[in-house]
């Protein structure tokens, strides 16, 4: 919702909400006197956030909030793919369950999104966003015995930040009062806090699991772009949606 109000390039946008998160997360630690000691792994997924917070935001610019956020949705079959290829985790008929209803969830979203050039190409965006999510979600749990909360979410917000910072600048816009307090918002509350709290909760919970929240997030996305934005969502978008989303939560179900 906040990158549609904010009317900055994506770029742009990721550099201002890492911005405030990683100088909020420093300020925490600084009081905690914890060392935020770098990692090469944390650099890495700093990449892999960046990219993801980069397709996310030109999916809903692109299109909708609604195609945007439903096409990041399609994450728990990535996340059954990458599991399964990186920990040889097995496929059992939950997990073939979860492939189906994302796969048929997406092929119902595209005749919507190609009625308008621009709606196909943000479905895109959205689904590489929901790729690099997936992609970031499963080498956070992996790390996660080894390394505190706020130190990965920290490195990796503000890696991302430094990926973008080149793309920010060259397309540089001026920022008005408005647009720093939205991007404020969205670095402390948006960033830090829920990315954060997104890192702890891997320390005892699976990918699946943790994912819950973030399954639900295309829910609270189209119902508060239908209160706020007015965007009204379409009877297939609903169906195909609904789809995704139940197979996100019975991915978190195991």
């Amino acid at each position: 919702m906040l990158g549609r109000w904010v009317d900055l390039p994506a770029a742009t946008i990721v550099l201002g909400r890492t911005g405030f998160a990683a100088a909020c997360l420093l300020l925490l630690a600084l009081l905690k006197r914890q060392w935020l000691r770098p990692s090469r792994r944390l650099v890495v997924n700093g990449i892999v956030l960046a990219v993801h917070w980069l397709t996310f935001f030109q999916a809903i610019r692109m299109s909708s909030v609604a195609i945007g956020l439903l096409g990041y949705a399609s994450f728990p079959l990535f996340v059954l793919l990458l599991e399964q290829g990186i920990d040889h985790a097995r496929f059992t008929r939950k997990r073939v369950a979860v492939a189906a209803l994302v796969v048929i969830g997406l092929a119902l979203l595209a005749p919507v999104a190609s009625v308008e050039a621009t709606f196909a190409e943000g479905l895109s965006w959205g689904i590489a966003s929901g790729f690099t999510f997936a992609l970031l979600a499963v080498r956070n749990r992996r790390f996660m015995t080894s390394d505190g909360a706020v130190r990965m979410a920290f490195w990796q917000i503000l890696v991302a930040g430094v990926c973008v910072a080149p793309l920010a600048l060259v397309r540089s816009v001026p920022l008005g009062a408005r647009d720093l307090v939205l991007l404020a918002i969205l670095g402390l509350a948006c960033t830090a806090l829920a990315h954060t709290l997104f890192v702890w909760t891997l320390r005892s919970l699976s990918a699946h699991t943790a994912s819950t929240i973030a399954a639900l997030e295309p829910v609270y996305g189209i119902g508060l772009a239908l209160a706020l934005l007015n965007e009204v969502p379409s009877m297939q978008t609903v169906l195909g949606g609904t789809l995704i989303v139940a197979g996100a939560m019975l991915a978190s179900s195991e």
